[in-house]
Parts: structure tokens; C-alpha cells; sequence
């Protein structure tokens, strides 16, 4: 099975092209840095619109068949941050974990860490997890969750990830 990997960045000036999406860069320059396995990356910019961030989740899940998709923005307070409401919306299950550790980990750099709504659920095959929107908050989140995200990912029956021990480790429990 191929691995495929959304990379989503909500932002209705990045996606109106005020200004560069550095933030879905970063995601996909991560992945670059911690997966051995080949992958290919399903990119899209889009407005903070929960029906149009449902309907590209959708799109990536059901018929891209990306077994990671990775959000980035839209998990604030304000108004138009409705990304992880996006993601209940269109998931079976939510798992609180994901968004508890990274607040934990985010708040050793920020107290306004506890703004954030960061949140991950599964659709079908694919693991989604909403990401905040800076760069360098986006690479301390994924280091704290993905030495659990090949394991998940093998749980909902998705590609096989393989990571650069040299940058990050994953966890799948030993065979008894």
C-alpha cells in the first residue's frame, strides 16, 4: 500500500495568497526528516471554512486514501478557527491523547499554550491531527505525538511507516 500524507493548512490569507503557507512547508519538510519509508504528499491551502476543511478531510481520507493527514491552523479561539470542529465533525473516533500532549509540551515554551485546540481523530484509514499554525510549534508538537502515529496508523489498517530512528523513534509494542 502506498503511503500517503495530507498536509492541510487553514488560513484564509495563505490561501488567498497574501502570504506564504510556511507553516505546511514545515510539516511536509518534517516528514521529509522523520520518515525512511517513501511517501507522497497531498497538499492543500484552504480558507478557515469548516465545510470547505470537511469536505478536503473527506477528500484526502476517502478518496486520496492519505493514511496521515496533518492540519495546521485553525485551532485557536478566535472565531474563524474552527479546525478541530472540522474534525469531529467528519471522524468515528476522536483521541484526546493527541491534543493532551501537545498542550502539555507546548506549554513549556507558552502559557497561552492552553488556547490551543490541537485535537486528532480516525476517519476510515486515516489518522487526522490538527496541528497550531507556527512552524516551530508545529515540529515540538509532532515530536512529542508521532513516536505513536506508525503504531496508530497499523491499528486502523493504513500504509506501513517506517521512521529515521536517527530522528525519531517510533513505538510499536514487541510481539508476545
Amino acid at each position: 500500500m502506498e503511503l500517503k500524507i495530507g498536509i492541510i493548512t487553514t488560513s484564509d490569507r495563505a490561501s488567498a495568497g497574501i502570504y506564504e503557507d510556511i507553516s505546511g512547508m514545515a510539516i511536509i519538510d518534517t516528514m521529509k526528516d522523520y520518515l525512511k519509508s517513501e511517501f507522497k504528499e497531498v497538499y492543500r491551502c484552504i480558507p478557515d471554512e469548516q465545510k470547505i476543511i470537511e469536505e478536503t478531510m473527506i477528500e484526502l481520507a476517502d478518496i486520496e486514501n492519505c493514511s496521515l493527514i496533518v492540519t495546521t491552523g485553525g485551532t485557536g479561539p478566535a472565531k474563524r478557527d474552527v479546525t478541530p470542529e472540522a474534525t469531529e465533525a467528519i471522524c468515528e473516533k476522536m483521541l484526546a491523547g493527541f491534543g493532551e500532549l501537545m498542550r502539555s509540551v507546548s506549554l513549556k515554551y507558552v502559557p497561552t499554550a492552553i488556547l490551543s485546540r490541537q485535537s486528532a481523530g480516525i476517519r476510515g484509514n486515516s489518522l487526522i491531527i490538527n496541528l497550531p499554525g507556527k512552524p516551530k510549534s508545529i515540529r515540538e508538537c509532532l515530536d512529542a505525538v508521532f513516536p505513536a502515529v506508525p503504531y496508530c496508523i497499523d491499528l486502523i489498517e493504513g500504509a506501513y511507516i517506517e521512521t529515521n530512528e536517527d530522528v525519531i523513534k517510533a513505538f510499536r509494542p514487541k510481539a508476545k
